[in-house]
């Protein structure tokens, strides 16, 4: 008798123990992991859905992530809020062309749930070891290019100062010399750095180059010529371009900037109008080619003779 006895409070112990667990398993969130969108280089965007918080608050919820295929809370995350219902959180610090998981989760007092794991792969990019710069980068037939235009400034000028010879730089409409003042300045973020030809010549980065017109023109045929390429290759809408924006789809990924330009007689001129990119083939001992790209058509515009004492932007190619 006293064995049965035994066994059959074993046998209770053991449907209690189990059914504490399956309560646990039952009160925790059920969540939903949502598309991962705005993937670039270093950042992408995600969220989750909690249907129902089992009885018990959501007191932190958000994503995380990592190269594993099932990542936890114990790896990257995020913390975006509390409580059911959908939300979105942003993901960070990723590396450029990497492929990552991600899931949504929510905590509440019984544990944490978890969405299902989604992948996703950050874009081509690079990093400027120089000062820490991240560049989407985009591959245009045998041609890979910076996406965006060059933000490496290791001094500042006004625009008042020029030269043909002497390395000056320049963020559009600033007019000190404090490079992390120039740096702060919305159009730093956006367009990057006017280079005059000079320091043009030295501003990319190991392994990329100044391309030469012919690299530029080689860009344009690849596109269908330049009466059709420039379109190709400018951001759409008129967030940054003026009305019209005439021709833009941005197919390559380009996303040409109107950054405008310092001119010679010491002004900033054109910014939302044009951008201008100096090649690295001269014209002669005081000009160089240059390429236009305007709001008003999709043709991009090779010019033989621009001073060097212009300051324009610079998009660096592979070499």
């Amino acid at each position: 008798m006293k064995t049965m006895k035994y066994v059959l409070f074993a046998t209770m112990l053991v449907f209690a123990c189990c059914d504490k667990d399956d309560d646990s398993i039952n009160t925790i969130p059920v969540v939903s992991t949502t598309e991962v969108t705005e993937i670039t280089t270093t950042t992408a965007l995600s969220g989750g859905n909690i249907t129902d918080d089992r009885g018990a608050t959501v007191t932190v919820r958000g994503v995380c992530w990592s190269t594993g295929q099932n990542p936890t809370i114990s790896d990257s995350k995020s913390e975006g809020g509390t409580g059911a219902g959908s939300f979105t959180s942003s993901i960070s610090g990723l590396e450029p062309n990497s492929t990552y998981y991600v899931k949504a989760y929510a905590t509440n007092s019984a544990g944490t749930g978890y969405g299902s794991a989604m992948s996703f792969t950050t874009q081509e990019g690079f990093t400027d070891a120089r000062d820490g710069n991240v560049y989407q980068t985009v591959t245009i037939g045998n041609q890979v290019w910076m996406a965006e235009n060059l933000k490496y400034l290791p001094s500042v000028i006004g625009p008042a100062s020029g030269s043909a010879t002497t390395p000056y730089y320049y963020v559009y409409q600033y007019g000190g010399t404090n490079v992390a003042d120039a740096k702060a300045t919305a159009n730093y973020s956006t367009y990057g750095v006017l280079y005059n030809w000079s320091a043009a010549t030295n501003a990319c980065p190991a392994g990329w180059h100044l391309p030469s017109d012919a690299e530029w023109r080689q860009l344009s045929d690849y596109l269908g010529g330049h009466s059709v390429s420039a379109g190709k290759l400018k951001e759409t809408g008129t967030t940054h371009w003026l009305s019209p924006n005439t021709g833009a789809t941005n197919e390559t990924g380009f996303t040409a900037l109107p950054g405008g330009f310092r001119y010679s007689n010491g002004v900033f001129e054109y910014v939302g109008n044009n951008g201008f990119w100096w090649t690295a083939t001269e014209s002669d001992a005081l000009s160089m080619h240059g390429i236009d790209i305007s709001y008003e058509g999709s043709n991009m515009r090779p010019r033989p003779r621009y001073s060097k004492q212009i300051g324009f932007s610079v998009r660096c190619l592979r070499d």
